[in-house]
């Protein structure tokens, strides 16, 4: 039985969430803003490696400053729509599109940066962003850009930006570094007193050296769950996302039609299954970069983007007509990298039954089409007529238990004392590596902590083959992450042999 609660879910009924501030880097073109937002996202190595998408070039990204979480967004040049023929229609286009984007841009940001070139001073389409963002009520900021010595900021025509009004304005060169560690610290500065929660980054759990010491053990089966599942309904436009959140629901709350791009919001609706309360979130379609068209579009994109950031289990819907292309191998590379738990779910399967197609063909289809995810759960509905809902909520709760559950520490190291009997690792030139200890530091995904001799030498396939045996013992089908570290070493005092008499 499904219980709808409300409309939209209140912000008040939601917990607390782990989305981060967005900052918004707007600009007329060629002034250095997508070199800019590169310099401050400075982009970590994907934890998951082999995933498509994960080291692509994107529009948004999170990243992490003293500690501090934050996304920031690219928004792309100002220019005008179309191409302008004479006298004034070319600005009027111009003063359109600049007001679109810097509108989109305050809509989505908690701070705004207007990125200008430094050398060129201010020009009138910086003056017209400017008037723009000026209403918004959004921390404003100027990055004063292609300031790469301090003798070429000492010529350049600073007074003219600080004109502006805006709260701060930072000279900076994007393509040195120069300055972009400031402009970041006045925009978390302006955000914590504006009242605005910038979350932390979880501290790296410390973790005993134990020798012979038997640990604490903890609870078996220990789920650490909040009242309430948060899942996102996720994919490429059209295949059917509203339809499916429609049959979840059992009632129309969501406009359906077959033009791409309906669906322009993230949309949070409660509702409660066999006693579980969820949150469900419908999201707007995900497209490649290139083919993002509108600048709303691009927009929803990045809400959607936000939406997986808070969720527990991620729905990647298929469309069971070209399942497995590759934006949903990057579509599911974005969420493996968040390390949310995820669902493939194959929709208009009455479509692919009538062509003669089987779940078992199938599923061996997507294997080898996404190969980087066996593990993930995958089902087939068909939104239109509610087949297969129930199972999708089941599986969404038993995956939510799965990515919060903690496992007892005693367990863990009697697996890893087994596998290394039944298949060591590799020797390190000619030594052996020893896995002395495992424990699982936190939860959300599951992560742990193996110590190890010559961590850095442990080949990735032997490290697959441990996750793999995780998986298996412990029946997981959720992101897991593991580090592997260096066990301390004893003061050398205290194994020192003593010296031959004579020496």
């Amino acid at each position: 039985m499904v219980r709808a609660r409300g409309g939209v879910a209140a912000p008040g009924d939601r917990p607390v969430s782990r989305t981060r501030p967005l900052i918004a880097f707007v600009g007329r073109p060629n002034v250095g803003k997508s070199t800019l937002f590169n310099r401050v996202v400075r982009r970590r190595a994907a934890i998951v490696q082999d995933v498509p998408g994960v080291t692509r070039d994107r529009n948004y990204g999170d990243f992490t400053w003293e500690g501090r979480l934050l996304s920031a967004v690219d928004t792309g040049g100002f220019e005008p729509i179309g191409k302008a023929r004479k006298g004034q229609e070319g600005d009027r286009s111009l003063m359109r599109s600049v007001q679109e984007q810097a509108q989109l841009a305050v809509e989505e940001a908690a701070a705004v940066v207007l990125v200008v070139d430094g050398r060129e001073g201010l020009t009138e389409v910086d003056r017209a962003i400017a008037d723009l963002l000026r209403r918004s009520g959004t921390p404003l900021f100027v990055a004063v850009n292609k300031m790469d010595t301090g003798r070429t900021e000492e010529s350049a025509p600073l007074a003219e930006f600080y004109d502006l009004g805006f709260g701060v304005v930072q000279p900076v060169s994007a393509e040195h570094g120069r300055g972009c560690g400031e402009l970041v610290d006045a925009i978390i500065e302006a955000l914590e007193a504006g009242g605005t929660v910038v979350p932390h980054e979880e501290a790296e759990p410390e973790f005993p050296e134990f020798e012979d010491e038997e640990p604490e053990e903890e609870p078996e089966g220990t789920v650490d769950l909040a009242g309430e599942i948060r899942l996102a309904i996720v994919g490429r436009p059209n295949v059917g996302k509203s339809t499916l959140v429609n049959a979840i629901l059992r009632e129309e709350r969501f406009v359906v039609s077959e033009v791409a791009g309906t669906t322009r919001d993230s949309i949070d609706t409660s509702f409660e299954h066999e006693g579980q309360r969820f949150v469900i979130t419908d999201t707007a379609g995900i497209r490649r970069k290139r083919s993002i068209a509108q600048n709303v579009e691009k927009y929803s994109v990045i809400r959607a983007m936000r939406s997986i950031d808070d969720a527990d289990v991620v729905a990647v819907i298929l469309d069971a007509q070209e399942a497995g292309a590759d934006q949903d191998a990057r579509l599911i590379g974005l969420v493996i990298e968040k390390g949310r738990a995820i669902v493939l779910v194959v929709n208009k399967w009455d479509i692919a039954q009538k062509a003669g197609a089987t779940q078992r063909w199938y599923r061996d289809e997507l294997n080898k089409r996404l190969p980087f995810v066996p593990w993930a759960p995958i089902l087939f509905v068909t939104a239109k007529d509610g087949r297969g809902v129930t199972a999708l909520l089941r599986e969404a709760g038993r995956l939510a238990r799965q990515y919060r559950t903690r496992l007892p520490t005693p367990k863990l190291n009697n697996l890893l004392e087994a596998i290394q009997v039944q298949h060591p690792a590799p020797l390190s030139h000619g030594h052996p590596v020893k896995l002395y200890y495992v424990s699982m530091v936190s939860t959300a995904p599951p992560t742990f902590v193996l110590q190890a001799s010559r961590p850095e030498t442990i080949p990735d396939s032997y490290k697959r083959f441990i996750e793999n045996r995780f998986r298996e013992t412990f029946g997981l089908r959720v992101p897991l992450r593991f580090v592997y570290r260096e066990r301390a070493r004893r003061g050398r005092s205290s194994r020192a042999k003593p010296k031959r008499r004579g020496a």
